[in-house]
């Protein structure tokens, strides 16, 4: 058996004769064996994936260190393989920490006292020919640090640059269901649906560019008693809603409006309830007020959806409406219904509180109408993967949901994954829940507008609008700002945690924020441009020159490119993406280092003449540009070339 982690074999770094050691010396024959081996078993799977797939070179380490316990402890089962960046040059590029874990499997099954060191030393004698570890060292307790070839790391950085960034192998392609965002019809969007929407659409291009097939579901509230309300209301207000289209201009006040009179007066409360009823029996006229209210929202919420570039595809609680009835049905075949003062119930072991799947009247509640989506998306639209983003209030009832369906035989969780990402509020910079000064929920359209104005403020303070840019460019550079900046103080956040929402903060372009991200990359692609070195020069150059990377700010560099795979992939599996955040400020300040210490372009002192390009450090700056670039698009937003 592989050892935990090891799923694959990384074809790109095999070196191809076996006999050959690379930087592994006493490597052993048991070792070469074992790897070969487990290689022609993955001939097949590796034939499929596409050679330009960037290499994931954590993947990568733990493939050869796998090979390499396997073949130095062939009888134990299910060792443990840690293979992480490491924090400090000193300590190489990457680490090896699985000594310690086999020492305790050791003394455990099998009563051998073994000291790490020594195992270290073994697995470091049986790590099979590779191409990418220049040379392993035991250090400590028993650290394996791994020093990369540079020749490897400057094979892959020039493949990056000819082939642009690749996604990572993730083998047979899979579906994936995401529901986000979700607002309620007849109420207008608030910040509390900003997370859901910004999180949700930047997983979705992250599954898509990963290589998965990704349905987009807008779960919107366009079902249940509260629209007896509206519609009453409709036919008092305008009468003849259904041959001129009623002016509802402020569909909030309208929804207020109808509340009020709903738990005022009782008449129309009677009449409130009537409409509910002749809704849901398909009665036409109703079925068209209906449709009109929900027409005025969805243009609200169109309008918000343009602002942040969001793509989604509607499929409300009506769509799951006529499949309520199947669902309880098939709970009571299965005997899973208990009656409960007229309500009919679910238990889910594990949940002290149970799903109501029909009320004592007859009526369906929320409870039905998610375990309907979750059937629907499972059965009908075939989802390998099945991710809700909603916040953490719900998690209990959704978790309730998952189980009771998992209870019922809808899905395997060893072979379907249903996950919640959950995310925690925001809050205002009092530390409370974010409203505005008259306590009202904060309408989201006034965030973006004030976000615009906030970001034109920024760049005519720095005086942006007065030298260095067109009145367009402006505007595009407003519009990145704006909505980058709301954009990113979100997902570089761990979205299990509350967050403060402030625009001082945001809009700074210092640390890691969308501004200063914005402008190191404009920065980044301007110093190839005034080097005068076009698109096609380094096209040319990248498939000529060899990247040197003897400067430490170089390797450096170099190194934390190549991390953006493993990035992706840490983040497809816990579905965090304050990570890729991270990373990016990582990568920018990483550059920064570099391009202080390395001089690209060089010039005459007296004339300020160009009187040599280090092309190989422009191509470095080319691939930081494409992987920064790439990273804004999974994140949603969109740079611009000049700032």
């Amino acid at each position: 058996p592989l050892p935990r982690g090891v799923s694959q074999i990384c074809q790109p770094c095999f070196a191809r004769q076996p006999r050959k050691k690379v930087g592994c010396k006493g490597s052993s024959d048991a070792a070469d064996l074992a790897f070969w081996i487990l290689f022609f078993q993955s001939l097949q799977e590796e034939r499929s994936k596409t050679a330009k797939s960037m290499i994931n070179i954590n993947s990568c380490l733990q493939e050869i260190f796998g090979a390499a316990i396997q073949a130095a402890y062939p009888d134990l089962e299910n060792p443990p393989l840690v293979v992480t960046p490491s924090q400090q040059p000193k300590f190489g590029d990457y680490q090896c920490n699985s000594a310690m874990g086999i020492t305790q499997i050791l003394l455990k099954t099998k009563e051998q006292k073994v000291s790490p060191r020594e195992i270290a030393e073994k697995i470091s004698k049986n790590i099979p020919a590779n191409e990418c570890i220049e040379k392993v060292e035991i250090a400590g307790p028993g650290f394996i640090n791994v020093h990369l070839r540079k020749d490897f790391v400057s094979k892959q950085l020039s493949s990056l640059l000819m082939n642009g960034v690749q996604p990572p192998a993730v083998g047979k392609r899979k579906k994936v269901v995401v529901d986000f965002s979700s607002p309620n019809i007849a109420k207008e969007m608030h910040v509390g649906h900003l997370r859901s929407t910004i999180i949700g659409e930047s997983m979705c291009r992250l599954f898509e560019f990963a290589g998965y097939e990704v349905l987009r579901l807008n779960h919107l509230g366009d079902w249940g008693t509260q629209f007896g309300m509206l519609i009453a209301h409709l036919q008092d207000k305008f009468p003849d809603y259904l041959t001129v289209s009623p002016p509802i201009g402020d569909l909030q006040a309208f929804y207020k409006e109808s509340k009020r009179r709903f738990d005022t007066e009782e008449e129309f409360k009677k009449r409130a309830y009537q409409c509910v009823v002749l809704l849901q029996s398909k009665t036409p006229d109703f079925i068209k007020a209906w449709e009109l209210i929900c027409d005025v929202s969805r243009k609200e919420f169109q309008k918000i959806y343009n602002c942040l570039d969001i793509t989604l595809i509607e499929r409300g609680e009506s769509f799951y409406h006529e499949m309520m009835k199947d669902i309880v049905k098939e709970f009571e075949d299965k005997g899973f219904v208990q009656v409960d003062d007229g309500r009919k119930i679910v238990f889910v072991p594990g949940f002290p509180v149970p799903l109501t799947i029909m009320k004592s009247d007859g009526g369906y509640t929320y409870d039905t109408s998610d375990l309907a989506a979750l059937k629907h998306r499972l059965s009908e639209e075939k989802a390998d993967i099945l991710i809700y983003v909603v916040d953490s209030g719900q998690s209990v009832h959704l978790q309730t949901v998952f189980a009771a369906g998992q209870m019922i035989g809808w899905y395997d969780p060893k072979v379907t994954r249903v996950a919640h990402a959950a995310f925690g509020v925001v809050l205002g910079e009092d530390k409370k829940k974010f409203k505005t000064r008259s306590g009202d929920t904060v309408r989201l359209i006034d965030l973006l507008e004030e976000g615009l104005k906030r970001a034109m403020d920024k760049l005519k303070d720095k005086e942006r609008d007065k030298v260095v840019l067109t009145a367009e460019e402006l505007k595009a550079a407003q519009t990145s700002v704006a909505f980058g900046c709301i954009k990113y103080a979100d997902l570089s956040h761990n979205r299990l945690n509350d967050y403060v929402f402030s625009f001082d903060k945001m809009l700074d372009d210092r640390g890691n924020t969308a501004a200063y991200l914005l402008y190191a990359f404009t920065r980044i692609r301007a110093i190839a441009r005034l080097a005068n070195i076009d698109e096609q020069m380094l096209r040319k150059a990248a498939k000529e020159e060899v990247l040197i990377l003897d400067h430490e700010k170089e390797w450096k560099l170099g190194k934390c490119i190549l991390r953006f795979p493993e990035i992706l992939q840490k983040i497809l599996e816990d579905l965090l993406l304050h990570t890729l955040c991270d990373y990016l400020y990582e990568l920018a300040t990483t550059f920064t280092e570099f391009y202080d210490n390395c001089y690209c372009v060089e010039k005459d002192r007296q004339s300020g003449q160009i009187v040599k390009v280090n092309m190989w450090r422009l191509l470095l700056c080319e691939a930081t540009a494409t992987v920064m670039a790439k990273g804004f698009d999974i994140l949603g937003i969109k740079p611009v070339q000049r700032m």
